[in-house]
């Protein structure tokens, strides 16, 4: 191979990793140039095989062929392709700093209770809590040491892994939704004058998305936990005198029924408390009149005849 190294089509397709069928689908599409014609010989060069490679990054990131040729027409004509691309590294980069570990299927089954579960392993495998290794089956890939250590947590408080397992499918798929409410809600407000429009973007606009990405990405995160927080509090302490509650003699357990209030009553207690704790206000409020009924009654009770008569 020269300096100025040249492929025939099965050369290329060997070096690049393409299929011959491939290399001419793209040509037939406009998306590779056609080679030079040496004789009855098509000889291609270095840039067709950085082209390949090119196309190959983009449809792994998930770009569709039309879409493809529209980045590369740009690039051809000189109006950049760099920036995008920096977008799209940026959106497809990692969004957390944990770092993958390995662990052995001998430690895994350890910390878990020391016996081996293939039916739990095979739940993580499909769920991506944990990834085989290719050509070790004794080892896996750990994505996330922080999700695998909270399952190990759980395992350890009695919680059974098979449960672990279906809380997890459950809460991804409410994970999603709100990932994909935040996602919708910059998009509207942050990055429609970047990517709107009928042209593509720049390579100054990309860059400038690139960076707000850079910036708002731990917002999702930190507006989560905050919410989490918050709801975890509220939630936990209704749990907590529920099942207090529950453990009451029978003539002294709680019993609820539904009271229609007026709706300026409603309103008024919102203004107060909030939407959210009108229902423990209520209550309170019920509650302390009734015990102030009962102080009255006692009161009274315990009066002197002469002194209802100097009342009278």
């Amino acid at each position: 191979m020269t300096e100025a190294a040249v492929y025939r089509i099965e050369d290329l397709a060997h070096v690049s990793g393409a299929s011959v069928r491939t290399i001419r689908a793209y040509q037939d599409r406009g998306l590779l140039p056609r080679p030079e014609r040496r004789g009855r010989a098509n000889l291609y060069s270095d840039a067709h095989l950085a082209r390949l490679r090119q196309i190959a990054d983009l449809l792994d990131r998930g770009y569709g062929l039309a879409s493809i040729k529209e980045l590369l027409e740009a690039w051809d004509t000189g109006r950049g392709l760099g920036g995008v691309l920096g977008l799209v590294a940026e959106v497809d980069g990692p969004w957390t700093d944990e770092e993958a570990v390995r662990i052995s299927r001998a430690e895994l089954d350890e910390r878990f209770g020391g016996s081996p579960d293939d039916e739990a392993v095979a739940d993580a495998v499909e769920l991506g809590v944990l990834e085989p290794v290719p050509g070790d089956d004794d080892c896996f890939l750990v994505p996330s040491p922080q999700e695998l250590a909270v399952a190990v947590e759980l395992h350890g408080a009695g919680v059974p892994l098979s449960a672990i397992a279906g809380h997890l499918r459950e809460l991804r798929g409410q994970v999603e939704h709100i990932a994909s409410r935040f996602l919708e809600f910059t998009t509207e407000h942050v990055f429609a004058r970047y990517l709107q429009g009928p042209h593509r973007p720049t390579d100054a606009d990309a860059a400038e998305a690139a960076s707000l990405v850079r910036r708002l990405r731990p917002l999702a995160q930190q507006t989560v936990d905050a919410e989490l927080a918050r709801a975890m509090r509220s939630l936990a302490v209704r749990q907590l005198r529920r099942q207090l509650g529950a453990g009451e003699t029978p003539q002294k357990r709680p019993t609820s029924r539904s009271v229609a209030l007026p709706e300026e009553t409603i309103r008024a207690v919102e203004g107060l408390v909030g939407a959210e704790r009108v229902a423990e206000f209520v209550a309170l409020a019920a509650e302390r009149e009734v015990r102030a009924r009962e102080l009255d009654a006692l009161t009274s009770k315990g009066r002197a005849p002469a002194d209802l008569d100097e009342q009278g």
